[in-house]
């Protein structure tokens, strides 16, 4: 899949006549266009050709237009197909002796982490059998909102939707879901839902890798149970008459917030499992002062830099413990603990066990 960045006069017609002069070419470099989209709004479009290389796609687009693609990637036609809904020309846009397509490529993205934050032994027979009745209720919400399930597992789910207002009233729906609601309330479950928006190829090598990573990140960090990034909270706002507001289980994030969040999540990933780290001064990189990256860390996270680090290293040790590959001892010093005691201590005030009592379970 490829990305063309257009001027502003640049329209529909235009990009369906360009793709045109593709078609005619296409055999000479072991090319097929399967289809393309275009956004007027954005001045994006994006094609979707089975090549040979990436050099066979600049070869046959120089020839026939002279319009070089900005940047291309590789991918599965079924994940296009998961985020974009299809991999070929629309019907209605068949009828036309162009081929219009007037489609944006642009999505918005749901990701849902549902999280046992209890570990004990009744509590996981429980939710192993409720595990079923919480993905049928969140697919059938998902779908209910005309959303594409991109990927599902126990507890996560990644879907696209075309439609802003119909990614945030599905998460809200989700959010109230009776299925799962108690156990959070109880503390037993922890929900994260993350809303973000974005195109599918930008200067990274998978397909929405920015939106998605930008979904992932805001699940890290919300001190509530759903959070939406700036572009999609103005978008809402610009579909409905009733705008979005921030309560104490939704977070609405400013452009300065994000910018905030990928300097603090660049260097956390750099460092988080280093036994060396000094959390004192883990705003040193963040171009801040300590107080005042104190201050953005509760206001955003909710939690000082000391409990946020130490959240982030337990959740890390958690998923590495499930694995099953490693003993306590390196578990606690891969994730960054100074001390396997301290790990275990730590391990314990959160997951209610010991990590040595769920070790080969």
């Amino acid at each position: 899949m490829d990305r063309h960045d257009v001027s502003e006069t640049v329209t529909a017609e235009n990009v369906a006549h360009i793709h045109q002069e593709d078609l005619k070419i296409q055999d000479q470099f072991g090319c097929r266009g399967l289809t393309y989209w275009f956004d007027d709004k954005r001045k994006t479009a994006f094609c979707l050709i089975e090549a040979p290389n990436e050099k066979a796609i600049q070869k046959m687009h120089n020839k026939a237009h002279g319009q070089v693609p900005h940047h291309i990637i590789e991918v599965e036609t079924s994940i296009v197909e998961s985020f974009l809904g299809r991999i070929s020309d629309p019907e209605k846009a068949k009828n036309s002796v162009l081929n219009i397509i007037n489609d944006p490529a642009f999505r918005t993205i749901i990701m849902i982490s549902l999280k046992r934050l209890s570990l004990k032994p009744n509590d996981m027979v429980q939710f192993k059998s409720s595990w079923p009745d919480y993905n049928s209720a969140v697919l059938d919400l998902l779908k209910g909102y005309d959303g594409q399930v991109v990927n599902q597992s126990e507890g996560y789910f990644l879907a696209s939707f075309k439609s802003v207002s119909n990614a945030v009233l599905a998460a809200l729906d989700i959010q109230s879901l009776n299925e799962f609601r108690d156990d959070i309330d109880h503390n037993k479950l922890h929900l994260k839902i993350a809303i973000s928006a974005g195109v599918p190829v930008t200067e990274r090598k998978l397909i929405f890798e920015d939106t998605i990573k930008s979904a992932e990140r805001m699940c890290e960090i919300s001190k509530g149970e759903m959070i939406v990034s700036s572009e999609v909270k103005e978008l809402y706002n610009s579909e409905n008459s009733i705008p979005m507001k921030e309560n104490e289980s939704l977070t609405l994030l400013t452009k300065a917030d994000e910018k905030f969040l990928n300097q603090l999540m660049d260097h956390l990933e750099s460092v988080w499992n280093m036994t060396t780290l000094k959390v004192g001064e883990f705003y040193k990189p963040m171009g801040c002062s300590k107080s005042q990256f104190y201050r953005k860390m509760i206001d955003l996270m909710g939690a000082t830099p000391n409990n946020f680090i130490k959240e982030y290293r337990l959740n890390k040790a958690l998923s590495l413990l499930n694995k099953g590959e490693y003993n306590i001892s390196e578990i606690a010093h891969m994730t960054g603990f100074s001390s396997r005691s301290y790990f275990s201590k730590c391990f314990q005030n959160k997951y209610t066990q010991l990590p040595t009592n769920l070790k080969g379970r």
